[in-house]
């Protein structure tokens, strides 16, 4: 699944592409709601930007499209006669300039909104604080992470929800967790204040390295993989085998090292492949 960084860089080579711009074509094709984007034909692009998870791409007669990629979705920018390298039936948005054609691929959400109702629109007006913005604010996705709803969850959970802090998915749950040596089964009403309050700076500092803007780890790329898709690999610090169990609604696999991500005292082990939880 893309996450913030990821869109993030597409917001930023499609706004290249359409910002200043006349939309001169515009189609969109199921499967889902079609929006209606002939409205958009004729008027300019003002600039194209992400929002957590989302791409916000918006123009001057007061419309903004909004895309989720969820798991499989892509942005694209060709030359007008460019080939595409995906087949034209995947393709859920074609927007067109006198110079580029921008092509979304397999977005289960795109939608046409006015701008003014972004403020009330829940996928958007209800994220917690952008990890990519420069305006990100630690204090508030620390307060959403202590609401009640969030404090019996596992921390593995509670960072991936984009009400309580946007822009973590997959990738980045594992990568902040194994940096800051907290352990993805750790409950967050177990976790100080400023446990937490490292771990969401861990993750602001590694989307922003990803992406190449100032970070507190002096990264000016993104960051290599220390546990994320290396289940059964060893630790690159310290040569345990990572172990990786089930974890959230979606029964997703998370990877973690036993050494450098130890259980706290009185946490339940972490569930593993085979194997049932069992107190400390």
């Amino acid at each position: 699944m893309p996450e913030g960084d990821s869109v993030y860089r597409f917001a930023r080579r499609v706004g290249a592409a359409l910002e200043g711009k006349q939309i001169l074509g515009a189609r969109s094709h199921g499967p889902g709601p079609v929006p209606q984007v002939q409205r958009i034909v004729g008027a300019t692009c003002t600039g194209a930007r992400s929002s957590g998870k989302n791409l916000l791409i918006s123009f001057d007669n007061g419309l903004v499209l909004r895309g989720h990629l969820r798991m499989y979705g892509t942005w694209h920018v060709y030359a007008p006669g460019e080939t595409w390298r995906r087949p034209e039936r995947e393709a859920r948005l074609v927007l067109q300039v006198a110079d580029a054609v921008v092509v979304n691929f397999s977005a289960p959400v795109i939608e046409l909104l006015e701008e003014r109702a972004l403020a009330h629109h829940q996928p958007v007006s209800g994220l917690g604080p952008d990890l990519v913005s420069d305006d990100f604010d630690v204090e508030e996705a620390l307060r959403r992470l202590r609401e009640p709803e969030r404090e019996g969850l596992t921390v593995g959970d509670a960072i991936m929800d984009q009400r309580a802090v946007a822009g973590v998915g997959n990738i980045w749950k594992h990568e902040s967790l194994f940096h800051v040596g907290m352990n993805p089964w750790r409950c967050v009403r177990d976790l100080s204040d400023d446990e937490l309050r490292g771990l969401l700076l861990k993750a602001q500092a590694l989307l922003r390295a990803s992406v190449g803007k100032p970070n507190s780890l002096g990264l000016s790329r993104r960051p290599d993989m220390w546990v994320y898709m290396r289940a059964g690999q060893p630790c690159r610090r310290c040569f345990t085998r990572i172990r990786s169990g089930p974890q959230g609604a979606d029964i997703r696999q998370t990877a973690w090292c036993p050494k450098c991500q130890p259980v706290a005292a009185g946490q339940m082990e972490p569930p593993v492949r085979g194997r049932r939880p069992r107190p400390e």
